[in-house]
């Protein structure tokens, strides 16, 4: 348990991150509105999203879709956490990695389940055309899915826990 102090520490610090930016953002900036920060690039944009990640599925709100939505984040938080406790403690990299998407899988189902949708407001554009809008959860899930990619192509001849049947 000692040794998963340092990556639970991390954890919580991504999560308190998460959860914070979002309840500024929800006191500075009402729901629909907008602040620009960096003209023609980077807005602070207040968006509730029933949907998935980076607002797949939002127009689709339905109870159905929020059950969905749910029940698959809660599997998807299960697994990573068995392979969170399966991975040694030597497989660094690994367990920053899925410590990463755990913050980030956390952040957004505490939105979910405390609000019924998913706080995002980073809004990078250039020109018309824009990324869909994301939080501190969703690039703490991207940043740990392009790690774990790494891991899977890169570290495949080397050992790691993601191949091996410890």
């Amino acid at each position: 348990m000692k040794r998963t102090l340092p990556y639970l520490f991390f954890i919580l610090i991504l999560l308190g991150l998460d959860q914070v930016t979002k309840l500024f953002l929800v006191k500075q900036i009402p729901y629909g509105g907008s602040k620009n920060i960096i003209p023609g690039f980077f807005n602070l944009s207040h968006v509730h999203n029933r949907g998935a990640i980076f607002g797949f599925f939002n127009q689709a709100g339905t109870p159905l879709v929020y059950l969905i939505l749910t029940l698959a984040s809660l599997t998807a938080l299960g697994l990573v956490v068995y392979y969170f406790i399966k991975v040694p403690f030597s497989e660094r990299l690994l367990k920053i990695t899925l410590s990463l998407v755990l913050a980030g899988a956390l952040g957004n189902l505490a939105d979910r389940l405390l609000r019924g949708y998913v706080i995002d407001f980073i809004d990078i554009y250039i020109g018309k055309y824009h990324w869909p809008s994301f939080n501190v959860a969703d690039s703490c899930i991207s940043i740990g899915a392009v790690l774990l990619i790494y891991i899977f192509f890169f570290k495949k001849g080397e050992k790691c826990s993601l191949y091996s049947s410890n």
